[in-house]
């Protein structure tokens, strides 16, 4: 009874590990992505006030072509920065802080002017733009 009972929780556990965060909405992740379309497309190529974010989820910043991006994005970008969960959750907070924070330094330039304090928004935000980034 005993290797049941264990089995069937390791089942659960892994079941949960391979789905993805228990707290993933990729419904609601797409809903609130609509607050990011007046600027962003997630077309390859298709840029418009800001670049395409098609697969920007473990790209390096700054990376799409002849996009015209802030100073301080490109030195983010060439000090490293790729945009996984950790990155995205800070800079969709209060961008301009996270690159100061990133850079080192009091002031940067940035273009993105909205700021998502919500977790739960940011964290749906970024699980559904890891899943059109497969």
């Amino acid at each position: 009874m005993k290797a049941v009972s264990t089995i069937v929780i390791a089942v659960a556990f892994a079941s949960t590990v391979l789905s993805g965060p228990a707290s993933a909405d990729i419904a609601r992740g797409e809903k609130n992505f609509k607050r990011c379309k007046a600027c962003h497309s997630l077309t390859e190529g298709k840029k418009l006030t800001g670049p395409s974010l098609y697969r920007v989820y473990g790209r390096k910043a700054a990376a799409v072509p002849k996009f015209r991006y802030s100073r301080g994005l490109r030195e983010a970008a060439e000090k490293g920065l790729v945009w996984n969960r950790e990155s995205l959750m800070g800079y969709l907070r209060h961008p301009k802080k996270f690159l100061q924070k990133y850079l080192g330094k009091k002031r940067v330039s940035n273009k993105m002017v909205n700021k998502f304090k919500k977790k739960k928004f940011r964290r749906d935000v970024i699980d559904y733009l890891e899943s059109v980034s497969k």
